[in-house]
């Protein structure tokens, strides 16, 4: 087990918060996947105790895979049950441990924040995948494009629509923030690998970047650009062999 392991009572998290007792929760994880980063981050932010264990999504063991179907992280254990998909990990636990609240008690705002969760998911990370694989300049200006025009609907139609506060929805950060931030985070690595530049008239975008970046969770829970761009590089040269790589080339 890596920093994170849970003893018995209230113990203090990596952002010195402190952690309801739950001994029984433990998260699967890569110190690099997004996707689990994305979970990592809702655990630290409601104060849930859990225990960690990381993989090497290089090389897989055979109790992973027999606990994830589709052999990636996350992977959620909750007592005798088991999860998989960030997302879906995610709203469990916000039922789960009703504490800090990551989704609107509203029924109708829920459902805009769960109509930007699926963006992030279907509209934006993809992109992100798909302009750092494509090897031709073609590809690559017609994913550029791609990834401006979500990054600019992001701005206008969600950001600037959906709230007042530094956050999506308001005043402190949700769901739909974590699920966002992991990808737009590894913006750095389009940056230094495909010159790619957020608009400049995405203000609130940059100030919600800025304002995540603030919160204990983030950074506790973030890789240090270094270790994105170099990590990041089997995307950059299309020589990565994980699920997702081989998903996002054949979408």
């Amino acid at each position: 087990m890596l920093e994170g392991s849970v003893q018995s009572g209230t113990t203090a998290g990596r952002d010195g918060t402190d952690r309801t007792e739950a001994p029984e929760v433990e998260i699967i994880s890569s110190s690099t996947c997004p996707f689990a980063q994305r979970t990592r981050m809702v655990l630290a932010t409601k104060g849930i105790a859990f225990s960690l264990k990381e993989i090497s999504l290089d090389d897989k063991p055979d109790w992973f895979l027999k606990l994830s179907p589709y052999g990636k992280v996350p992977v959620l254990r909750h007592g005798e049950k088991v999860l998989w998909e960030s997302a879906v990990i995610n709203e469990y636990l916000d039922e789960v441990f009703p504490a800090v609240p990551m989704l609107p008690q509203d029924p109708f705002r829920r459902a805009l924040a769960r109509i930007w969760i699926d963006f992030a998911n279907v509209r934006m990370v993809p992109h992100v995948y798909k302009f750092m694989l494509r090897q031709d300049q073609e590809g690559q200006e017609f994913q550029r494009e791609r990834l401006t025009a979500a990054v600019l609907f992001m701005e206008h139609s969600g950001l600037r629509e959906l709230s007042g506060g530094p956050f999506w929805m308001g005043d402190r950060p949700n769901l739909v923030d974590f699920t966002f931030f992991p990808h737009v985070q590894r913006f750095v690595v389009l940056s230094h690998y495909r010159s790619f530049v957020i608009p400049p008239e995405c203000t609130r975008l940059l100030a919600w970047i800025d304002a995540m970046h603030q919160t204990p969770a983030v950074q506790a829970m973030r890789p240090s650009n270094e270790t994105l761009i170099r990590n990041w590089s089997k995307y950059a040269h299309n020589t990565g062999t994980g699920v997702t790589a081989r998903e996002m080339r054949e979408a």
